[in-house]
């Protein structure tokens, strides 16, 4: 069991609105592709041809802010805006298929795009399973 499913499953009152299964998913997913995103990036850094890969960089860093700030706020579970939260995750889909298709254009010369584009795809699902599923 992953702690972000051990942690909602140890919340002391009811939870409206989400399927925990699908809530825990994504809560791990966003952080994943947060983590991916940054490395991705750094990765981006240090290749020679750096200056190609600007929009590249800039699509990572932007993904990974989001995708940790979702993360950190699907995390809370007190008293939780159902606007704000598919605001939020409807951002996160946004910026992880921006991001993949970004990366998924430099896969072919960069195995960091290509594993980064698959973490995106990951979140998106996710964020997208969650969204259909909130009442």
């Amino acid at each position: 069991m992953s702690n972000a499913r051990t942690m909602l499953d140890t919340y002391p009152k009811d939870r409206d609105g989400f399927d925990s299964d699908l809530l825990a998913r994504c809560i791990e997913a966003c952080f994943d592709c947060s983590q991916t995103c940054t490395a991705c990036a750094d990765a981006c850094l240090a290749e020679d041809m750096v200056a190609e890969l600007r929009s590249c960089i800039r699509t990572d860093l932007d993904c990974a802010d989001i995708c940790a700030t979702t993360g950190r706020v699907l995390s809370r579970q007190t008293s939780y805006d159902a606007a704000v939260t598919r605001a939020l995750l409807e951002a996160c889909r946004t910026a992880c298929r921006t991001c993949g298709d970004e990366c998924a254009g430099h896969a072919g010369m960069h195995e960091h795009c290509r594993v980064c584009a698959e973490a995106c795809r990951r979140c998106e699902e996710a964020c997208a399973a969650l969204l259909g599923s909130m009442s």
